[in-house]
């Protein structure tokens, strides 16, 4: 089948509710989705596969794919579940917590006899993350569409985007990110990614580590926030320092910014291009994204990372 789409992703696609001078704003997010709004930024045609409630915010987050123009033929919604919803605390460090209301929550009950065949083998990159592998039947419908992608050609992207909370054991967590690891062609891991992983936090002996354990991965990216970016690619790796000018109110969608810009590389060079020219081009995006409240709606323009690269 021809690639009608540069990318597609699978998973969760919430309401983030961000702490702002003690009140919660609401703001479309969700990492897979996150990504993809990136991408169509940048130009690509992007779908998404998901589910999200009958109700108020899933038509919110319908519309806010519509209006970036990602395709939701694969958007399924659930009349008997709720959307799902996450409280995005802000922490002194401008790290974030996260409290989820999804137990069950729509993105949960995606089932594999729902997502769309057409759009799974139609995309170039089929992108994907852990948290719909928290539990079923999304799990399935997530592993499945994942091995669909693989037999149809796709490169695969992964990006655990682990919340523990979300987890009944450690232990499964783990499995689902070494599954993720085991099947994918790039993947975006984050420093305390690696910690939880290998019990390692630094990121060029972690990212040469797991290059040797998951020799299928093409291209293997760390991020470390305001320390900079990691990247791997066969015997070649660079490091790219964070881009730090002020004006940072949360980190929310700042990965998930810097990973649609790698995937986009990849989308327009193939695996074949300097990396510290993507890197640094992610660095400065993610900065943006951390100076704007909410992530889903906010990614930046091209001219405007190119504009604070230059």
């Amino acid at each position: 089948m021809s690639k009608v789409y540069d990318a597609a992703a699978i998973g969760e696609i919430l309401i983030d509710f961000t702490e702002e001078g003690g009140r919660f704003t609401p703001n479309p997010g969700g990492a897979p989705a996150n990504v993809l709004a990136m991408l169509r930024r940048l130009g690509k045609s992007c779908a998404f596969i998901g589910k999200v409630g009958q109700d108020y915010f899933g038509d919110s987050l319908a519309g806010a794919l519509d209006s970036l123009g990602i395709d939701t033929g694969g958007l399924m919604r659930d009349a008997r579940v709720k959307t799902t919803l996450a409280f995005v605390h802000t922490l002194p460090d401008g790290d974030r917590a996260f409290s989820f209301y999804r137990d069950p929550g729509a993105d949960m009950m995606l089932r594999a006899g729902e997502v769309s065949g057409e759009i799974v083998d139609s995309c170039r990159i089929f992108h994907f993350g852990t948290v719909s592998m928290t539990a079923e039947p999304a799990k399935t419908a997530t592993i499945e569409a994942v091995e669909r992608a693989k037999r149809a050609g796709a490169i695969i992207s992964f990006d655990p985007n682990l919340r523990l909370n979300l987890w009944r054991s450690h232990e499964e967590a783990r499995e689902a990110m070494e599954y993720g690891l085991s099947v994918a062609d790039i993947a975006k891991i984050s420093d305390n990614e690696v910690e939880f992983l290998i019990g390692e936090r630094d990121c060029d002996y972690a990212g040469r580590k797991l290059q040797t354990v998951y020799p299928n991965l093409r291209l293997f990216t760390v991020t470390a926030g305001a320390n900079g970016s990691y990247a791997f690619r066969g015997a070649a790796s660079a490091f790219e320092p964070a881009c730090k000018k002020g004006g940072v109110i949360e980190t929310t969608g700042a990965g998930d910014t810097f990973c649609g810009c790698m995937l986009n590389a990849v989308l327009e060079h193939g695996f074949d291009f300097d990396l510290h020219e993507a890197m640094r081009f992610a660095n400065h995006a993610a900065y943006l994204v951390t100076t704007r409240r909410g992530a889903l709606m906010q990614m930046p323009e091209k001219s405007e990372v190119e504009e604070l690269c230059a």
